[in-house]
Order: structure tokens, then C-alpha cells, then sequence
């Protein structure tokens, strides 16, 4: 049984306008919390407009009657942060916003708070062949890691004291129709035939398609077995880049031109250009365990990995500039 409102933050952007697509075709009612420039949803949602989660901002009237908040908003993580303080930029947004809209939504008696997170809380990488599970310890490595996890802990704090539940899911990569950064790229090597030197890469990474994440996030909502819970999710078919690269491009409708180059002579390389951490995400190792996932809520990823690169690549064809 869907809730009989829902308020969710980010609604503008890659995750949060594919939530307010599900839940608006399910015909539940959503108020859609927006920066102040940013577009206009294009389904008829109520709005609500605010300058920044880093700044004060009363809540309460919007949250008054909604059974659950999606909190997809934040302060993302960036390859070149220009802030004089990254961490304290990053508290600011994930943290003290994340709370603070948690204290109202537990004031005006909201049911349900779900937090996406960040595999970051975890880590950076595992070995090859094991995973990261959610009741892991946190080792986040960078500014953003921490402040994801900071956010958590706070959550779980403050729905012990107030008797609102919370649920945090961190994603690994989500990719799908309108991805960014470098899937993005790597899309549009493929698509105009450029070598690649990505033939004889042996890693595993987990990857989540967006249309899984949104079931999952939408399947959180009113989930008994989801209340105070952490969840990692994944497609459940790990991946090394070589063969993401060769898959990629059989949905692009395009030959895969990967040159066996040697991992450690990429990874060399890269750290010569100062792009350790690109080679890192290219050739190292990521993978979750979404076991605990699959066991408490009976959820199985709905698309599969085929499928949903077919459908990123449809997106990219369409969309692409001549």
C-alpha cells in the first residue's frame, strides 16, 4: 500500500526526477523540494522552493501531512573541490541540512525518513571477491564519505529519540538514461569508435541501474522490514570494466575497439597524469553484497543489467549532439 504523501528533496535531479516519474505514474501525491533555479518538474507536482540545505529553512509546513521523505539532495561529491574547508562545506549540506530537515519531518509526525547515502561510507575499494556488506564497520576515505556518514548516524540518533523511522541505502555507481561524468564519456568513445586501452582489466564493480535504485527506494517506503535499517544496493551482477565496455557497446549497436593493455601499466600512468583515483574506479575492484537487501525485503533488482544499458543507450543515441 503506497503512502498518501511523500516529500521529496532533489527532485531535479538524476535519481530524484526518475522517483517523481514512478511515484507520479502510481498516482501517489508528491511535494517536490527544488533549488531555487532549478528547472520545473515536467509532471504536475506541488513545489516547494528553497536557496540551499546549507541554509536555515522552516520545513514544516510542506512536511505537515506527508507519511514519508525521500532525501535524495546533498552536496555531491566533486573531482576538483574548489572549497577552502571540502569537509566542513560538505557537514554543512549532508550534515546539518540532512538533520535538521529530519528534526522537522519528526516534529509534524512524519512515518518514514529514507536517506540515500553512499557506498563512500564503506570505502573506496575492496579485493577482488569481497564485498562490502551494510552493517560493515565505515571507512570512508574523503570529505564526502564522511559527511554521508555522519548524516547516517545522526538519523539513527535522532529516530531512536522521536520514533520516526529512518532507512539509509547507499548506491554504488547509477547509471541510466541521462547518466553523467565519465559513463557518459565512456558512451561516447564507444559510440564513435575510439581504442580504448581497457581490454585485459580483471576487476569486479558493482553497478545499479536507475530504474533498480528507484524500486528499491519506492519498496523502502512501506516495507515493515525496512524500518532502521541500512541497505546497499547493486544490480547483483558485478562487472569488470572490460566487460561493462563490451556490453556497453553491444547496446549501442557498436563494435568495442579495447586494447589489452596491462592494469598496472594503466595505473601508472594514471598516477603520472595525477588521476589515481580515475584509474582506481577504472581498474580496481568495488563490490557489495546485497544480501541483507534481498533477505529483509524480499527484493529482487527488477531489470537487468542487458536491459538497462540498453535503455541508457537509447537515452544517449536520442539525445546526443550531432
Amino acid at each position: 500500500m503506497m503512502p498518501q504523501s511523500v516529500f521529496l528533496t532533489g527532485a531535479s535531479g538524476f535519481v530524484g526526477q526518475a522517483i517523481l516519474k514512478r511515484l507520479t505514474a502510481e498516482a501517489v501525491p508528491v511535494i517536490a523540494a527544488l533549488r531555487s533555479n532549478a528547472k520545473t518538474p515536467d509532471v504536475p507536482v506541488s513545489t516547494v522552493r528553497f536557496e540551499s540545505l546549507g541554509q536555515v529553512h522552516d520545513w514544516r509546513a510542506s512536511l505537515t501531512g506527508c507519511d514519508v521523505v525521500i532525501h535524495c539532495a546533498a552536496r555531491v561529491h566533486v573531482m576538483n573541490d574548489t572549497a577552502v574547508d571540502p569537509l566542513a562545506a560538505f557537514r554543512k549540506v549532508n550534515v546539518d541540512g540532512t538533520l535538521e530537515l529530519a528534526r522537522q519531518a519528526a516534529e509534524v509526525g512524519v512515518k518514514r525518513f529514507i536517506f540515500v547515502s553512499s557506498i563512500k561510507v564503506n570505502g573506496e575499494g575492496t579485493e577482488r571477491g569481497h564485498a562490502y556488506r551494510a552493517d560493515d564497520v565505515p571507512a570512508p576515505m574523503d570529505p564526502y564519505g564522511v559527511s554521508k556518514m555522519e548524516a547516517e548516524h545522526g538519523l539513527l540518533r535522532l529516530g531512536k529519540d522521536t520514533g520516526m523511522e529512518v532507512v539509509i541505502v547507499r548506491p554504488v555507481l547509477v547509471y541510466g538514461p541521462g547518466v553523467k561524468a565519465n559513463f557518459q564519456a565512456m558512451m561516447r568513445w564507444l559510440d564513435k569508435g575510439v581504442p580504448l586501452p581497457f581490454g585485459a582489466i580483471d576487476n569486479r564493480r558493482s553497478l545499479v541501474a536507475l530504474d533498480n535504485l528507484v524500486d528499491l527506494l519506492v519498496t523502502c517506503m512501506t516495507h515493515p522490514g525496512a524500518a532502521n535499517q541500512i541497505f546497499l544496493v547493486s544490480d547483483g551482477e558485478d562487472l569488470s570494466t572490460t566487460q561493462l565496455l563490451r556490453k556497453m557497446a553491444l547496446a549501442l549497436g557498436k563494435s568495442a575497439r579495447l586494447l589489452p593493455v596491462p592494469a598496472g601499466w594503466l595505473q601508472a600512468g594514471a598516477v603520472m597524469l595525477g588521476k589515481r583515483s580515475l584509474s582506481q574506479r577504472l581498474c580496481g575492484s568495488l563490490q557489495v553484497d546485497i544480501e541483507k537487501t534481498r533477505a529483509l525485503l524480499g527484493w529482487v533488482p527488477p531489470v537487468g543489467v542487458d536491459e538497462a544499458l540498453k535503455r541508457a543507450a537509447r537515452y544517449y543515441q536520442e539525445n546526443k549532439r550531432k
